[in-house]
């Protein structure tokens, strides 16, 4: 991308405060336009005075703009970090960390604007505050996107699958029930296995029950979390979808079962097929990863219609999530990080977040009286976990890891997730180095996050939203968000995600003989291969086909289908 030359003209604005504006009487302004004729000897006077009244002006104005306006270092007005409520101080170079976009002077003049105009008066402030004097945003090559190399979604089915379509759809006597249950994310994959096991049994599908999650506790239904009727839509050609049991079957005592790891549309067909043709509904829980990831190409296709299209976010959802991407667009290309340093994490993993002895002791002691909680490997020591990659990068790494990159210093960045554990400690090294570093309370107006605050999965699908649509994605730790928009971006078009090559570049990150030069090029090799460049599933055995959609859901030819073929 080309950089500005150095001889470009600047344009430079002198700003006069309100507040000297507001000060001069309208009379006083007449006075100085309208002066009535006098003599020669008075007129000279008044010209005089009119000269010396627009010089005290003039340099009042400009020092009003030294002391108002001549912060070209802040993207927002600033606001207290949402994560921590408190002003934050850093002691270097910078001024302030930005985190924040309110301000009192905004929020003064807020107040005089209609509903419907408050989105557009405050992106106008965005862009004149982020572009700075030049008014014109860096470009770097950090934002560069990788080559797609033509693959494009391809979703056409088989005749076979279209022919059982048509008996599929007019079955009425067999019926699928889901429980799923996890965050969000988890969810989503269970929903989408739930469509898929629903056509393998020739069965409608019931709208799937969402579990209340310990963690999260969150008690959304599936229409408050994602576009139901959208759902249903996409859906027609494929699975029958229907909001609850019909009348007859009511009294129906549905068949409970709980499939295998990997179980395959032949496992399934033999198990439950023959008892659900004779009792007519079929309860299924705990389906996480469940269903195998190799299934034949229709059903691999029909996973990747329900990840990608069918399953849309609820509206208020989806207008909210795509206004905070447009204020962080506004400013420029962006980075989305999902940061992955709640304490739940930090116990579920075996991993300590290295903040410091008290915090660490606080991990453990939550890891010993809540067991059950730890996924990681128990035989492992902390050590060998976080040397294996199995632990999240903590914030001084990720600052290390997007430094190493390329990532320029003013790069704007939306942070997911949820509140880190020892809140805004845990980010102080990658503020120092990254500052103008926003997360969704930061960017919503006064009042827009109140319907979701106590909805946690809500909350992460607006996370979901503006982290799809960045410029760059990279998550501090694998996970099925990570995974899900990382299947997302490549079926979009391979638009850039980072994937941290942990186990082969922690080594070096403890190696402090290393120069910074030195630590930079080794980092940037091992991630060469690791910038969302399409990859195929079929080299990655036993993946999901919603992480890694070629080649059974993209295609790289000329007469690529159309999403919605069926």
């Amino acid at each position: 991308m080309a950089k500005s030359k150095n001889n470009a003209k600047k344009l430079s604005y002198i700003s006069v405060p309100s507040q000297i504006i507001n000060s001069i009487s309208s009379s006083s302004l007449q006075s100085l336009i309208h002066s009535p004729k006098k003599s020669s000897t008075t007129t000279i006077f008044t010209r005089k005075s009119s000269f010396w009244w627009f010089l005290t002006l003039f340099l009042f104005g400009f020092l009003g703009m030294f002391i108002f306006g001549f912060k070209t270092d802040t993207p927002f007005p600033q606001k207290p970090c949402s994560t921590t409520h408190q002003k934050l101080s850093i002691s270097n170079h910078h001024s302030k960390s930005k985190l924040g976009i309110g301000s009192v002077l905004l929020k003064k003049e807020r107040k005089t604007l209609k509903n419907d105009h408050k989105d557009e008066f405050f992106v106008s402030h965005v862009e004149l505050l982020a572009k700075g004097s030049s008014g014109i945003v860096k470009e770097s090559e950090f934002w560069k996107k990788p080559n797609g190399l033509g693959y494009k979604p391809c979703l056409s089915f088989s005749s076979d699958y279209r022919r059982q379509s048509e008996r599929i759809l007019k079955e009425r006597r067999k019926y699928l029930m889901v429980v799923v249950s996890g965050g969000l994310n988890q969810q989503r994959n269970q929903i989408v296995d739930a469509v898929v096991i629903a056509r393998i049994l020739g069965a409608s599908l019931v709208v799937p029950i969402l579990q209340v999650n310990v963690i999260w506790g969150d008690e959304s239904e599936f229409g408050d979390i994602f576009d139901l009727e959208h759902f249903k839509k996409v859906l027609a050609n494929d699975v029958r979808v229907v909001s609850a049991l019909p009348s007859t079957h009511l009294m129906t005592r549905p068949i409970e079962g709980r499939p295998p790891l990997h179980a395959t549309p032949t496992w399934i067909r033999s198990r439950y097929l023959r008892r659900l043709n004779r009792e007519g509904v079929l309860l299924l829980r705990g389906l996480d990863s469940r269903l195998s990831k190799d299934l034949p190409s229709d059903l691999q296709k029909l996973r990747c219609k329900v990840a990608f299209n069918a399953l849309r976010f609820a509206e208020p959802i989806e207008k909210l999530g795509n206004k905070i991407a447009e204020r962080m667009k506004s400013k420029g290309p962006y980075l989305a990080l999902h940061l992955r340093m709640e304490k739940d994490v930090w116990v579920r993993t075996g991993c300590l977040p290295g903040l410091s002895p008290e915090y660490d002791e606080i991990v453990n002691n939550e890891r010993i009286q809540r067991p059950e909680l730890l996924t990681a490997r128990s035989n492992m020591s902390y050590l060998q976990r976080k040397m294996a990659g199995f632990c999240p990068l903590n914030a001084m790494e990720v600052t290390r890891l997007l430094k190493a990159l390329g990532a320029p210093k003013d790069a704007k960045i939306y942070w997911a997730g949820g509140k880190p554990l020892s809140g805004k400690e845990a980010l102080l090294p990658l503020i120092q180095e990254f500052p103008n570093l926003y997360n969704k309370e930061d960017l919503a107006l006064p009042g827009e996050l109140q319907p979701f605050v106590k909805k946690a999965s809500l909350m992460a699908a607006i996370d979901y939203i503006v982290s799809e649509k960045s410029d760059v994605f990279m998550p501090s730790h694998g996970g099925n968000m990570g995974h899900a928009i990382q299947g997302y971006r490549a079926f979009s078009g391979h638009k850039k995600f980072i994937t941290p090559n942990k186990r082969q570049m922690l080594p070096y990150f403890l190696n402090s003989s290393l120069s910074e030069e030195e630590f930079n090029r080794i980092i940037k090799e091992l991630h060469r291969d690791s910038l969302g460049q399409p990859m195929q599933r079929t080299n990655k055995g036993g993946r999901e086909v919603t992480k890694y959609p070629v080649p059974e859901c993209m295609c790289n030819h000329s007469h690529s289908q159309s999403l919605f073929t069926n």
